[in-house]
């Protein structure tokens, strides 16, 4: 299975974390990561996305959605375990759930930070090996197993650019 964990794009400030909105920066670079995103996949003979799991708040909410527009076949789902101060152990959960569902060959996970950094270095078992996610930052996963230290790094892409790194 292939794992994406794809950090909201830039938010505007405000008073109530969990209401905040992307900016039209936040939008643009998501947008534009999409296009970069789908095309890394096709050059890597990458499975396409079925699923788009994210966070309940309003900018990953909001990053889920533009990614769902872009890459139309995949569902997307709000889940409870991508919000901020989830712990590990939530999110391995539900990797063993999508692992489970022969459907899902590639899902994107849509969260905050330090959680999707936290993912990424838990699931590859080797600290700071991809860079601290930015807003709209993602990195790509292979598992063959849904546990920790299990997964196989395929590539990272950040904002502005999107190039695929290894």
């Amino acid at each position: 299975m292939i794992v994406t964990i794809w950090r909201h794009g830039t938010a505007e400030e405000g008073v109530n974390d969990r209401l905040r909105k992307l900016t039209s920066t936040g939008r643009d670079d998501v947008e534009f990561g999409c296009r970069q995103f789908g095309h890394a996949c096709k050059l890597k003979n990458i499975a396409p996305l079925t699923t788009i799991l994210h966070s309940p708040w309003v900018r990953t909410t909001q990053t889920a959605d533009i990614i769902a527009t872009a890459f139309s076949a995949a569902q997307i789902t709000p889940e409870s375990a991508l919000r901020p101060g989830s712990p590990l152990s939530a999110v391995d959960a539900l990797l063993s759930v999508l692992a489970a569902d022969s459907a899902v060959q590639h899902a994107v996970l849509v969260s905050h930070q330090p959680l999707v950094s936290q993912l990424v270095d838990h699931w590859l078992g080797d600290a700071g090996k991809v860079p601290s996610l930015p807003p709209g930052g993602l990195v790509t996963l292979s598992f063959d197993a849904a546990v920790p230290a299990c997964a196989t790094l395929l590539f990272w892409s950040f904002p502005p650019a999107y190039e695929a790194s290894v």
